[in-house]
C-alpha cells in the first residue's frame, strides 16, 4: 500500500468535491456515502483478516443494508485483535506503542507514512488508532471547509489542552506546524496541566487571534479573563471534545466578545461535524456514518437519541471501522437546518465532566479543569475504571471500579500522581481519600462520569 504525503492535485480534487457537496442537494452526499461506503466494506472484507468473514453483499442490495448486517465492533475487540485489523501487515502494535511511548514524536508519522493517535480510556480500555494519507488530507479539508464564517480568522492559533500524549488534538496541531515554517509561527499548543497562573502568562505572551480547546477549559479561562489576570482578544472560540452547554457558550461568549464555534469529533474521525452559521451541528456524512441504536443495537426511532452510536470511517483504509461503538448518544434531526446545508444535523450528548473549584490553604479558589484530571490519571498513573468526586472545598474521592489487590495498587499510582499535581497548583491541602468496587454509573451520554464536582446545596 503506498501513502504519498504531497499530492496537490488530490487536495484540489477533495477540497472541490467537498464544496460541491456542501452547496448541492441531499441527493449529493447519499450517493457519495453510498459509493464509498461500498467500496470501504469491500476493501475491508478483501484486506482485513478481522473483516475475511464479514457478509457478502447481496444482488442489487443498498449499501446502508449491507452495513447492517455487519458485526459490531467495540473498543476491546478492536485492541485485543488491533494487528488483525489493520489491512497494512507490516504495522504492528507494539511497534506503534512503542513510536508513541516517544513525546518528541508527537505530531511526526510513523514509519513516515501513517499518523498514529490514543485516546482515552473513557470506556475502560484505551485505543491506538492509525490513520492513512488520504484520511488525514480528508479531515483537513473538512475542517477548513466546513466550518462557518465566525471560525475564518487569519492570526495565530493557540490550542490549550492535553499535549503530552499521542492525542488526535495535540498531533494535529504539531502535524500541521511541521509542514511549515508559516504553521509553525501561527500554531502552539499549550498544556491545561500547569498551574493556571503560568497558562495565563503563556496566553498573555502569545496573544492568540484564535483560542481552540475544551468547553471545560474554556470557562475556566473565561473566568480568569474576567478577573482581569488573563487579558487576550480573541477573535473567535473553537471547541470541541465535551459538550457544550448553552450557559458556558453564552459566558465564553460575553467574555470574549467573540463567537464560539463547536465542533464534533473523535479520535476514530477527526471531523465528524461542525456548528454552522445558526449554531446547529452538521454531520459530515459524505465521509462518515453514524447509527443511533438502542442497547440491543437495534436502530432507533428517526430523529430519537440511541442509547449509543456505530460510527463508520468512510475515509481510512488503513484502519477500517465499521460500526465501531463510540460510546456517545446521537439524534439525527430528520428536519432541514435554516443555513441551507444539506448536510444532516445532529445533537451530541457527549462527554459532561465537571470542573472542580478547590480552595487553597489561604482560601484562595483554584479551578481544575476534568480532561486535565482524566489525562493524569490514566497517563501517568495508568488507572482507567474510574470517578473522581469531589466531596468538599478540599476534598477528593477516587472511586475505583476494580477490586482487591489491584486497585489498591491503582490507588498507590493514583494517589501519588495527584499528590504531585495539586502541589503545583498549590494545593497540599486537599484531603485524597479512594474505595473500591465501585460500580459504575454511566451519565445522560452513555458514558461514565469521569470527574464529579461537589453537589451544590
Amino acid at each position: 500500500m503506498m501513502f504519498d504525503w504531497i499530492e496537490p492535485w488530490a487536495h484540489a480534487a477533495l477540497a472541490w468535491d467537498i464544496q460541491l457537496v456542501s452547496h448541492s442537494g441531499p441527493m449529493a452526499w447519499m450517493q457519495r456515502r453510498d459509493r464509498r461506503l461500498c467500496e470501504m466494506l469491500t476493501f475491508a472484507a478483501s484486506h482485513s483478516a478481522f473483516y475475511a468473514d464479514a457478509p457478502p453483499a447481496a444482488a442489487d442490495e443498498a449499501a446502508l443494508h449491507w452495513l447492517a448486517r455487519w458485526p459490531v465492533l467495540r473498543k476491546p475487540e478492536l485492541m485485543r485483535r488491533f494487528d488483525d485489523c489493520l489491512t497494512d501487515r507490516s504495522i504492528t502494535l507494539a511497534a506503534l506503542r512503542s513510536f508513541m511511548a516517544d513525546p518528541s514524536c508527537i505530531g511526526s508519522l510513523y514509519d513516515g507514512r501513517v499518523m498514529a493517535w490514543e485516546s482515552s480510556g473513557s470506556s475502560g480500555t484505551p485505543g491506538v488508532f492509525v490513520h492513512d494519507a488520504r484520511a488525514l488530507r480528508v479531515y483537513d479539508q473538512l475542517e477548513s471547509l466546513r466550518r462557518p464564517p465566525a471560525a475564518i480568522v487569519v492570526g495565530p492559533i493557540a490550542f490549550v489542552g492535553a499535549t503530552q500524549g499521542h492525542f488526535a488534538s495535540v498531533c494535529t496541531i504539531e502535524r500541521l506546524r511541521r509542514l511549515t515554517p508559516l504553521t509553525a509561527a501561527c500554531m502552539r499548543s499549550f498544556s491545561f496541566m500547569q498551574p493556571v497562573a503560568r497558562l495565563v502568562d503563556q496566553l498573555n505572551a502569545y496573544r492568540p487571534s484564535v483560542l481552540a480547546s475544551y468547553p471545560s477549559t474554556a470557562s475556566l479561562l473565561a473566568d480568569e479573563q474576567r478577573a482581569g489576570r488573563l487579558a487576550i482578544h480573541p477573535l473567535s472560540i473553537w471547541t470541541g471534545g465535551e459538550t457544550l452547554t448553552p450557559a458556558v457558550r453564552r459566558q465564553v461568549e460575553q467574555t470574549f466578545d467573540a463567537p464560539v464555534v463547536d465542533s464534533y469529533g473523535a479520535s476514530e474521525f477527526l471531523a465528524i461535524g461542525c456548528q454552522c452559521r445558526c449554531g446547529a451541528m452538521h454531520l459530515n456524512a459524505d465521509w462518515v456514518v453514524l447509527e443511533p441504536v438502542d442497547a440491543q443495537m437495534r436502530p432507533v426511532a428517526a430523529g430519537a437519541f440511541g442509547a449509543t452510536t456505530l460510527l463508520t470511517n468512510l475515509a481510512n483504509r488503513l484502519q477500517p471501522l465499521i460500526r465501531y461503538d463510540i460510546g456517545d448518544r446521537v439524534r439525527i434531526d430528520p428536519q432541514p437546518c435554516a443555513c441551507g446545508s444539506p448536510l444532516p444535523v445532529i445533537e451530541v450528548q457527549g462527554r459532561c465532566d465537571d470542573s472542580l473549584l478547590l480552595r487553597t490553604a489561604g482560601g484562595r479558589s483554584v479551578s481544575l479543569p476534568p480532561l486535565a484530571l482524566v489525562g493524569l490519571l490514566e497517563n501517568d498513573a495508568g488507572v482507567f475504571d474510574f470517578q473522581l468526586v469531589q466531596c468538599g472545598a478540599n476534598r477528593l474521592r477516587l472511586d475505583l471500579h476494580a477490586d482487591g489487590g489491584g486497585s489498591q495498587r491503582q490507588w498507590r499510582q493514583a494517589r501519588t500522581v495527584l499528590r504531585s499535581y495539586l502541589h503545583a497548583h498549590g494545593l497540599d491541602n486537599v484531603q485524597l481519600t479512594h474505595r473500591c468496587g465501585v460500580p459504575q454509573v454511566p451519565g445522560r451520554s452513555g458514558k461514565l462520569r469521569r470527574v464529579v464536582a461537589r453537589p451544590r446545596a
